[in-house]
C-alpha cells in the first residue's frame, strides 16, 4: 500500500468530479495492496455479488474514513492512493457481520448502527495516521492494524448500548467450535482456498473469493497469484496438522495467510526466490497462529480479524533490514511486485548488491 502509483489507470485520479470516486475505489483495492480504481471496483462487485448489504456497507466506510482524511487535512497524496480508506472499509465490514445472525449476507444495518458504523471508519483515519507517525522510522506500514485496534474496540463497546442491535456471534470464532471428526473432500479444498480471499473482506463466498483474486490480477498477476498460494499453503499446512475441515472450507486459515504472501511476496520486499521463501515461511507461521490467537481470543468472544497477518509481516519486515538475503521496498515506494523487480534490476550495482 504505497503512495506511489505505477499504472495507466489514472484519468480519473485528478478529475474534478470522479476524483473522490477513483480514490476511495483504490481504498477497496489497497486492502488487498492494490493501488488501481479498477481492482477496488471489481473487489466491490464481487462484495455485491455475494451480498448487496455488504457491498453497501463497504462503499459507506471507505467513504467515511476518506472524508474524515480530507477534512483533517491529510498527506493527499495518501488520500489519493486510498491509503485512508481501506481500514474504514474493513471496519465496517466487520462490524455488520459479527452483530448479524446470518454472517454470509448480513443484517441491515438500524439508523443508531449506521452512525456507530460511519464513527468507527472515521475513526480508522486518525488510527492509521497515528500508527503511520509511530512506525515511520522502522519503514513499515501501518497495515490494517488500524482496523484490527477500532474493529476490537468498537465490538467490544456494541453489546453495552441498547440501541445498537447486536445480533448473536453467528460464525465461529474458533478452531475448537468445528467437527473435528468431519472428512476432507475436494470441496473443502477449492472452496477453502477461494472463502480465505473472500474472509479477507467478511465474505463467506468463495466465488466472490476468486471475483476478488480478478480484482487483484488486473493490477498484479504476482500478487494474485501470491493471495492463491497463501490461501492454498494455509489449506494443505492446516490439513496436514489435522485442522477442523469446516474451519478450511470456510477459509479461516487461509485470510491472513494469504495476505501476509501478497505483503512478503514481492510487495514489500524484491521477489527473488530467497524472498519467494521468507514469504511462504511467513505464510505457514499465519496459519499456525490464527489458530493460537483465536483460541486465546474465544474466552472474550473476539474474532482474530487480520492480527495474526499484521503481527507476522509486522515481526517479518523488522527483520528484513538485517537480512541481506532480502532487497527491502519502502512502503513510499512500493507499487506492486512487477514494478518494484523492473525498478530493482534498473537500478545501479551498488544499490542492487543484495540481491
Amino acid at each position: 500500500m504505497s503512495q506511489a502509483n505505477l499504472s495507466s489507470v489514472d484519468m480519473f485520479r485528478d478529475h474534478p468530479a470522479l476524483g473522490f470516486v477513483d480514490w476511495c475505489l483504490r481504498g477497496v483495492g489497497q486492502v488487498v495492496f492494490q493501488n488501481n480504481p479498477l481492482s477496488g471496483l471489481i473487489i466491490l462487485l464481487a462484495l455485491f455479488f455475494n451480498s448487496w448489504i455488504y457491498g453497501l456497507v463497504c462503499i459507506a466506510g471507505v467513504v467515511a474514513a476518506t472524508l474524515m482524511a480530507l477534512a483533517l487535512q491529510a498527506d493527499r497524496g495518501l488520500v489519493r492512493d486510498g491509503l485512508f480508506g481501506f481500514n474504514g472499509a474493513l471496519v465496517t465490514l466487520a462490524l455488520v457481520a459479527f452483530t448479524s445472525a446470518n454472517f454470509r449476507v448480513g443484517h441491515v444495518p438500524s439508523g443508531w448502527m449506521v452512525v456507530y458504523l460511519l464513527f468507527a471508519a472515521a475513526m480508522t483515519a486518525v488510527v492509521f495516521q497515528s500508527l503511520s507517525a509511530l512506525l515511520a522510522p522502522y519503514r513499515i506500514s501501518a497495515l490494517t492494524a488500524p482496523f484490527v485496534l477500532t474493529g476490537w474496540l468498537f465490538l467490544f463497546a456494541v453489546l453495552k448500548f441498547a440501541s445498537i442491535e447486536a445480533g448473536p456471534l453467528a460464525k465461529p470464532v474458533s478452531p475448537e467450535q468445528y467437527d473435528a471428526a468431519v472428512a476432507y473432500v475436494l470441496p473443502t479444498w477449492y472452496m477453502g482456498i477461494g472463502n480465505a480471499i473472500g474472509q479477507i473482506f467478511f465474505q463467506d463466498n468463495w466465488i466472490s473469493g476468486y471475483l476478488i483474486i480478478l480484482g487483484i490480477a488486473v493490477n498484479s498477476r504476482i500478487s494474485a497469484g501470491m493471495a492463491l498460494i497463501g490461501a492454498a499453503v494455509a489449506a494443505l499446512v492446516a490439513a496436514l496438522f489435522g485442522g477442523p475441515e469446516g474451519a478450511i472450507r470456510d477459509g479461516l486459515f487461509g485470510y491472513n495467510a494469504a495476505l501476509t504472501a501478497i505483503a512478503l511476496g514481492g510487495f514489500f520486499l524484491v521477489l527473488t526466490w530467497r524472498s519467494f521463501l521468507y514469504a511462504l515461511f511467513g505464510v505457514v507461521i499465519s496459519t499456525w497462529l490464527w489458530a493460537s490467537i483465536a483460541i486465546f481470543l474465544k474466552p472474550i468472544g473476539m474474532p482474530v480479524l487480520t492480527s495474526t497477518f499484521v503481527l507476522v509481516t509486522w515481526l517479518m519486515l523488522l527483520g528484513q533490514y538485517g537480512f541481506r538475503a532480502l532487497v527491502p521496498v519502502p512502503p513510499a515506494e512500493a507499487t506492486t511486485p512487477e514494478d518494484n523487480m523492473r525498478r530493482h534490476r534498473s537500478a545501479p550495482a551498488a544499490q542492487v548488491s543484495r540481491d
